[in-house]
């Protein structure tokens, strides 16, 4: 498994009420070449993981209409894609959509956390595409167990390629999946949904930083 082959696994899969970043284009926000920029951004993404020899992973449910429907990847928002470089040295990401970088809030939880780590984890999600309502696209929705069932076998490859030792679950949904690896599991409460105070006392607790470094470091538009 190298990182090009595992993009182009992604951008085969076509699924109903469902966006797949690496192979569809949003009519509405995309710029020409948008789902290769995305394919690019994780080709690029993964490489540098397995580079680093991280053996962790942040693991999310889906993708989100705000964040990795947009960038291509897990629980990161265009906001946010600037920081990748350092955080993920020689991590190159462009922006695939028109018009200002869009902010998610559960992206900027994820990344004031992340930015305090010393070891950057994978950010990967159960569901690595976008589900949506039917005929809302900028909507949000829990995949269906046969949705998931079709990437059952990418995730394992990818958990088995990049050598992945220990899930940090974010979410119950998250935990629930990742039960079936047999890893070492943590499981941190998701920011949304009045999430965020325990989300952040968790991953203070995990990583023992300082209470406050998990918030949000940078005020910016969550419109």
């Amino acid at each position: 498994m190298t990182p090009t082959s595992f993009v182009k696994a992604l951008a085969e899969f076509s699924l109903d009420n469902v966006f797949n970043p690496y192979a569809d284009t949003c009519p509405v926000h995309d710029r020409v070449g948008a789902a290769a920029s995305r394919r690019k951004n994780l080709k690029n993404y993964l490489q540098v993981v397995s580079d680093l020899g991280t053996d962790t992973i942040w693991m999310g449910r889906d993708l989100g209409y705000r964040g990795g429907r947009r960038t291509g990847l897990a629980l990161t928002d265009e906001y946010h894609l600037s920081e990748m470089t350092r955080v993920y040295p020689g991590c190159e990401s462009q922006q695939a959509t028109r018009g200002p970088a869009i902010a998610e809030r559960t992206a900027a939880e994820i990344w004031a956390v992340l930015k305090a780590v010393d070891i950057p984890p994978l950010l990967w999600n159960v569901f690595p595409f976008h589900p949506h309502e039917p005929g809302n696209p900028f909507t949000n929705r829990k995949f269906s167990a046969k949705e998931l069932a079709m990437v059952d076998e990418l995730n394992s490859e990818l958990f088995s390629w990049l050598r992945i030792r220990k899930i940090i679950a974010i979410g119950q949904d998250a935990a629930h999946y990742a039960s079936r690896f047999g890893l070492p599991i943590e499981t941190i409460r998701h920011p949304s949904y009045g999430g965020v105070r325990d989300f952040r006392a968790g991953m203070a607790k995990l990583y023992a930083l300082c209470p406050q470094i998990s918030q949000a470091r940078h005020r910016v538009s969550l419109l």
